[in-house]
């Protein structure tokens, strides 16, 4: 909060009025971000905004959230919440969008934990850990989700 109030010129209880603490900031630097996200998936053009079918739509979603992650990455890694905690409005878009498109591909599937463990699969701390480019991060996860998605899927026979 130091290094925040003196880059801004301003005293520390200046920010502390207007973020709160650690966590108020975080979540303004990352909602700043995901706003134009939203708008992406939200309004944009297809496969990641609508129109597309919900199995392109969830890749794309995916691939371009694991983009936006990478990016960000140390504020990302900095904000981590414990998922009750995390601003509803970043986190709780991105897990209600997940969730839509789970049930536009299968309403049989239980879209509520597959949203959440498609998530968790790609937050910042798994991210960090991963010692790969952000083009084969994307790779491996639209492999794990052709199960679900039905992109590609080899079919025997």
């Amino acid at each position: 909060m130091d290094a925040v109030a003196a880059a801004a010129g301003v005293g520390k209880g200046t920010v502390f009025r207007r973020f709160g603490d650690r966590a108020g900031l975080m979540a303004e630097l990352i909602s700043d971000y995901m706003r134009d996200f939203q708008d992406e998936f939200l309004t944009g053009p297809p496969p990641l905004g609508p129109g597309a079918p919900p199995a392109e739509r969830l890749v794309a979603f995916t691939t371009a959230l694991i983009s936006l992650q990478r990016e960000h990455l140390p504020i990302a890694l900095a904000s981590q919440l414990r998922a009750e905690d995390a601003p509803a409005g970043a986190y709780g878009a991105l897990r209600l969008h997940a969730t839509t498109l789970i049930r536009g591909i299968d309403p049989a599937l239980n879209a509520d934990i597959i949203a959440l463990m498609i998530l968790g699969a790609i937050s910042p701390p798994v991210l960090n850990q991963l010692d790969a480019d952000t083009d084969a991060i994307a790779a491996s996860l639209t492999e794990l989700l052709r199960g679900i998605t039905g992109i590609g899927r080899r079919h025997s026979g």
